[in-house]
């Protein structure tokens, strides 16, 4: 890169291979073969419902946004312009009625045929969230049928499974939200739900909680949970349970604090529930005066109210940045050139609303009425870097905050002169949009009087979302939305299509700039800053410099230390409210979230009826399945082995013998080494010795009676509720050795036991080898933290960064939302 080019270096010399490996799988479309063809495709598509005769005007301009840095989210990247019927629309929420089919008193659909119609959006690609407090409580009155309710979270269970089967457009497994208020009767039932391994698997959920709840908690207050339908006889029978002057039902009084410190638990122990404060959402909203929000998109960043959606585009910041890191000036951020992209990313994203197909009639009236659009960024935290400031100081929030103010600006600019071109939404009402205490009403003074001019094209204009995918594609690997860095670099392996192997690195944006324009990677500056380097409460903190200025909200996941106190644990959600967020998830990795999340048993196996031979056939002998009734005597070939794995314990170490016995083949003089008995060593200490020397018996008796295999498998499938074991590692198809993760130590000590008969079968004169161990964690990873299991290595470590599911194993990348 040549010196005059420093000012304003933006990109590296070359493109990485992850961006171009998730380009093709996830955006590329047949006949695509680079992103500029892609870019054009979008731009064309979303010009297309623009005058015909300046068509080709916007087509231009567009495209150069997208070259600036303006690009769309995943659904527009991947389905405008193409001729499938999948929607532009990442995220929805729908309403759920109290009652089976039909519409309820409110005009909300019933449980079954909203059922439907989530099916119906999951299916064209969009995500969808769900408020289900209006569904009444278990053991409340059901007239119709003269019956009891099983109440919202029997029903949730239901949409979990149809999420499950439904495949949604481009392969996206459908993404949800679950929110019931504080104050519905079996909120206590909803927050502990997924305290079951395996319940709610497609769900993300959160509490919708109030204002009056939080004093109620910082005052040590009762708490009344209440319903408008009547409770069944029994519960009315019970002390407690009453009527109040506003018609709504008691059905339980509990201590607010208590009620609080059942979600902090949970939150604590298995990263949900996450937290809405509803008051802050509904205050803050442009549109209070024409709906109420009970429920966000699957990541947060959007309350929306029924039939509401997202309709997304980030921006990436690190385009912006002049004189990257100091090295040809002054670093400094482009803050004219970066509000003329926003501003024309307003028009593409109001275009994106004319454009897409809508999954349901409801959404698309409900869009026209409103048009929300949420321009958003992403790389913040490699921005800053590249600004030399470190995102947890305060020079660096208040860096992210003046950015965030111009994209505020520069935006609701924009939709006012669209107004002008095309008309204001049509529920637009000036007064109401800018009362005292909406976001708009904070907007400068010349911006408010231009809109009670003009009106406004757009209800809602920004929305700090999780961008995974696209950062990767499009923004060379940038940090994620708001976002700092999880890791500088780490390797990546994969298998081509012609069966050769590759490997190449994955590396940070900002990172990787730094070293391109010869910064001392030795020896990084401060400013370099990660996730896990930072305490829980500068997380806390950028939102709160940040959500000042975006008129929905931030999706951001404050990850914490295994050993972060409970109290200060709880004492970021108070800090949350007290900041007016809008809400607040964290993720503190730990034993429970790395546990076995199905523990079924295995199913009885069919034993096929054993085949009639024909007379004259005389069935060969198996050596390795007669019975030998007795171990032969005298000295026995043995091989001794070490096993290491480890459980949620820690490291464990222990040795196990097994003698082979030369069996004659039939086939001349040839012999076979097979297996006859299996014991441990005495004088190994720990609580499992008692166990595995029975095991190691009852895997003699087998081996001797020539069932040694089937014994085998079924201990494989053992199961139990204290974690995974690891232990060994097999490769994968791309070439990658990951290691094994197995249900339990049962099931390891099977695992190994396989292992070192496969060994003598292979090489019956090798000496005693170790279980191959995996390597070191990949350069720049972080170390693994306890999770759900990754679908890419097994290890149960994917958590949840970024509104994402991330592997802090491998690095794989999962489902966004």
């Amino acid at each position: 890169m040549k010196r005059e080019d420093l000012g304003r270096a933006q990109d590296v010399t070359a493109v990485q291979p992850i961006s171009l490996d998730v380009l093709h799988e996830k955006y590329l479309k047949p006949g695509e073969t680079s992103v500029e063809e892609l870019y054009r495709r979008v731009a064309r598509a979303l010009a297309s419902v623009e005058p015909e005769a300046r068509r080709a005007e916007f087509e231009a301009l567009f495209l150069a946004n997208l070259h600036a840095g303006a690009i769309g989210a995943g659904r527009i990247m991947s389905a405008a312009g193409t001729d499938i019927q999948a929607t532009l629309i990442n995220c929805f929420v729908q309403p759920v009625g109290d009652c089976i089919q039909g519409v309820d008193d409110g005009g909300y659909p019933g449980i079954y045929e909203a059922l439907r119609e989530a099916a119906e959006t999951m299916r064209r690609g969009g995500g969808v969230g769900y408020d289900f407090s209006r569904i009444r409580p278990r053991g409340a009155q059901v007239r119709a049928t003269a019956s009891l309710a099983s109440g919202p979270c029997s029903y949730i269970n239901v949409f979990d499974q149809s999420c499950a089967t439904v495949e949604s457009a481009g392969a996206r497994r459908g993404a949800q939200m679950g929110v019931l208020r504080i104050d519905h009767p079996d909120v206590l039932d909803f927050i502990t739900a997924k305290r079951t391994p395996g319940r709610w698997n497609n769900f993300n959920v959160s509490v919708g909680v109030t204002d009056a709840f939080m004093q109620a908690v910082v005052d040590d207050q009762p708490w009344d949970l209440v319903h408008r339908a009547a409770p069944g006889a029994t519960l009315r029978a019970q002390a407690g349970v009453r009527q109040r002057g506003d018609g709504l039902w008691v059905y339980q009084t509990v201590q607010a604090r208590v009620l609080w410190d059942t979600i902090m638990r949970s939150a604590y122990d298995f990263a949900e529930p996450g937290i809405l404060f509803l008051d802050h959402i509904n205050e803050d909203n442009n549109l209070h005066y024409c709906e109420a929000i009970q429920a966000t998109n699957p990541c947060g960043e959007q309350p929306l109210p029924p039939y509401g959606c997202c309709d997304l585009g980030p921006i990436i910041l690190t385009r912006f940045v002049r004189h990257p890191f100091g090295f040809a000036g002054v670093p400094a951020f482009d803050f004219e050139a970066f509000g003329h992209v926003v501003a024309t990313q307003v028009r593409a994203l109001d275009n994106v609303l004319d454009v897409t197909y809508w999954p349901l009639p409801q959404q698309r009236e409900e869009s026209s009425a409103k048009r929300r659009i949420g321009v958003g960024f992403t790389g913040m935290g490699n921005a800053l870097a590249m600004l030399c400031l470190r995102y947890d100081a305060p020079e660096g929030r208040a860096m992210a905050a003046r950015i965030a103010e111009r994209m505020r600006d520069a935006a609701y600019a924009a939709s006012v002169a669209l107004a002008q071109e095309k008309g204001a939404f049509p529920k637009f009402d000036a007064t109401g949009y800018l009362a005292p205490g909406t976001f708009a009403s904070r907007l400068p003074a010349a911006l408010q009087e231009a809109i009670r001019a003009h009106g406004i094209r757009n209800s809602h204009l920004l929305s700090v979302a999780p961008t995974g995918t696209v950062s990767l594609a499009f923004a060379d690997n940038a940090s994620n939305g708001i976002e700092p860095p999880f890791s500088w670099t780490y390797t990546r392996k994969k298998r081509e299509a012609d069966g050769s192997r590759s490997e190449y690195t994955v590396e940070d944006h900002a990172w990787r700039l730094y070293r391109e324009l010869g910064g001392d990677m030795l020896q990084l500056p401060d400013y370099f800053v990660s996730a896990l380097q930072m305490s829980a409460s500068d997380h806390i903190a950028m939102m709160e410099a940040v959500q000042p200025f975006v008129d929905t909200a931030i999706s951001k996941t404050v990850n914490v230390p295994a050993d972060y106190p409970y109290d200060d644990f709880k004492d970021l959600y108070l800090q949350a409210w007290r900041a007016r967020l809008k809400g607040l998830a964290t993720y503190r990795p730990n034993n429970i979230l790395g546990a076995v999340l199905e523990a079924t048993p295995p199913p009885a196996e069919a034993v096929a009826p054993e085949p009639v031979p024909a007379p004259e056939a005389r069935q060969p002998v198996d050596p390795m399945r007669t019975v030998i009734e007795s171990r032969p005597k005298g000295a026995l070939s043995a091989v001794a082995e070490k096993v290491e794995y480890w459980t949620q314990d820690g490291h464990k170490t222990l040795y196990l013998i097994v003698s082979f016995l030369p069996v004659p083949t039939g086939v001349g003089t040839h012999t076979v080494d097979r297996a006859i008995e299996f014991f441990m060593p005495v004088g190994q200490s720990g609580e499992s010795q008692q166990w595995i020397t029975s095991s190691m018996r009852l895997l003699s008796l087998a081996a001797r009676g020539g069932f040694l295999e089937r014994a085998l498998s079924d201990m494989r499938k053992v199961a139990w509720d204290r974690g995974p074991v690891r232990l060994g590692t097999h490769e994968k198809d791309d070439g990658t050795r990951v290691p094994m993760w197995h249900d339990s130590e049962v099931a390891a000590i099977a695992y190994a036991v396989q292992n070192i008969l496969a060994r003598r079968v292979t090489d019956p004169v090798q000496q005693s080898l170790p279980l191959e161990e995996p390597a070191p964690p990949p350069v720049g990873m972080p170390p693994p933290m306890a999770g759900k299991k990754c679908t890419e290595c097994g290890a149960h470590a994917v958590i949840r960064k970024d509104g994402c599911d991330y592997c802090t194993q491998c690095g794989h990348l999962g489902s966004c939302g």
